[in-house]
């Protein structure tokens, strides 16, 4: 009787601490809904919107080291240029949250951008990854990743043709 008594007691306490644990990871949650509506704002170039969700000091560290990251409105004066040279769209996008076990909340981002350069309407497949740390509903840093070679590669091509060009026009 004993042992049915303290197996019944053992059974409702481990019930009772998985109910009390915190979610660590999710597909659902507050600051996956405000990255999406980042996400929307990129998509659509509405930078004063996209900016709100951002602490005034976050940091945007974009295939770079944190210690180089832009400041927000630094990384929208950057999108704002890539916008004046593509036109993009972004694709498979999945999210989600996690709660460290220091107890900080971020998002990851995967999606897939087609992006169309303007000038010549050549289409770049780029897959990207992105993550968000949130305080207090705000982003206070993020970092990019993406493999941009062959458009550098490309642009540097595109440069070297018109500086050749400039050249034979001079000597001719």
């Amino acid at each position: 009787m004993k042992k049915l008594l303290f197996l019944g007691l053992a059974i409702v306490l481990s019930v009772t601490a998985c109910q009390k644990q915190e979610k660590r990871y999710t597909q659902q949650s507050p600051e996956i809904d405000t990255y999406k509506k980042i996400m929307d704002d990129y998509k659509n170039l509405n930078w004063e919107n996209m900016s709100i969700h951002y602490a005034d000091t976050a940091k945007i560290a974009n295939n770079v080291i944190k210690e180089k990251g832009l400041s927000v409105s630094q990384a929208i004066d950057k999108n704002k240029e890539d916008a004046a040279m593509f036109s993009w769209i972004v694709e498979k996008e999945e999210y989600e949250m996690v709660l460290t076990d220091d107890g900080e909340t971020w998002v990851n981002f995967w999606g897939l951008w087609k992006g169309t350069m303007k000038s010549t309407s050549k289409v770049y497949d780029i897959p990207f990854h992105t993550t968000v740390r949130f305080i207090d509903g705000k982003i206070v840093e993020e970092y990019g990743y993406w493999n941009n070679a062959e458009i550098v590669t490309d642009l540097l091509t595109s440069e070297q043709n018109a500086a050749s060009a400039s050249i034979d026009s001079i000597v001719e």
